[in-house]
């Protein structure tokens, strides 16, 4: 792997270990912090970390978008797998960090998401592929589009849909939209309730927006850009 290439996946590593950190403390915190909280803390973590790291790897920071990237041609297969591995190693890391912190203190366990009593599965499926459709667009609109914000304000336009994802669905199905996201704490704190939903949801969602939106506003750039 070559020194830039290294420094990509270190930033991808870093950025999924700031987010899950802070969605298993505030998850676990959920009772003092509210929906609001919670869903504040969420988006500020990556909003905030996308702003810092996102010159340097594009700050993907969740597998679905990766996938988007990988499916139009943004990101090399080789890069792609690199950025999966540190993107699922940074949110196990993140999580068994805070279990770690916070013993007896908070009820850790409930950040692995999970759907609420009465939502099917497939409910569940629908919603979160529907979330992550949101975000998946908000990025390419923000950070992919060269006539987007990424300079700007990118990395707040995506810590928000995320705060609003979680306000409008966190009670529902927890809000994942990222397969690393759901990864980590169901991991450290065997939690696997109905955990597939949270990695096809995710994944067809974002692949969807990516593929869409690059049709829609990309395609013709991306030919004048080859031609």
């Amino acid at each position: 792997m070559e020194n830039d290439d290294a420094r990509k996946v270190v930033a991808e590593f870093i950025g999924v270990f700031t987010f899950v950190f802070a969605v298993v403390a505030s998850v676990g915190l959920g009772e003092s912090l509210g929906l609001l909280g919670v869903a504040l803390a969420q988006g500020l973590a990556i909003g905030t970390m996308i702003s810092s790291l996102g010159r340097i790897s594009g700050a993907h920071f969740n597998p679905a978008v990766t996938l988007g990237a990988l499916v139009t041609r943004r990101i090399e297969p080789a890069i792609a797998v690199a950025y999966w591995i540190a993107q699922l190693a940074g949110a196990v890391a993140a999580a068994l960090v805070v279990k770690w912190l916070y013993p007896g203190f908070l009820e850790l366990g409930s950040s692995a998401p999970r759907t609420s009593a009465g939502t099917s599965a497939f409910e569940g499926l629908v919603l979160e592929g529907i979330l992550t459709f949101f975000l998946v667009w908000v990025v390419f609109a923000t950070a992919v589009d060269p006539k987007g914000t990424f300079g700007a304000i990118a990395g707040y336009g995506i810590g928000l849909i995320i705060a609003v994802d979680i306000l409008i669905a966190g009670p529902i199905t927890g809000a994942s939209m990222n397969p690393a996201r759901a990864f980590g704490p169901q991991l450290v704190f065997s939690e696997w309730p109905d955990a597939w939903i949270y990695y096809v949801g995710p994944l067809i969602g974002g692949v969807l927006a990516a593929v869409l939106y690059t049709q829609l506003y990309l395609a013709r750039d991306d030919a004048a850009a080859t031609s």
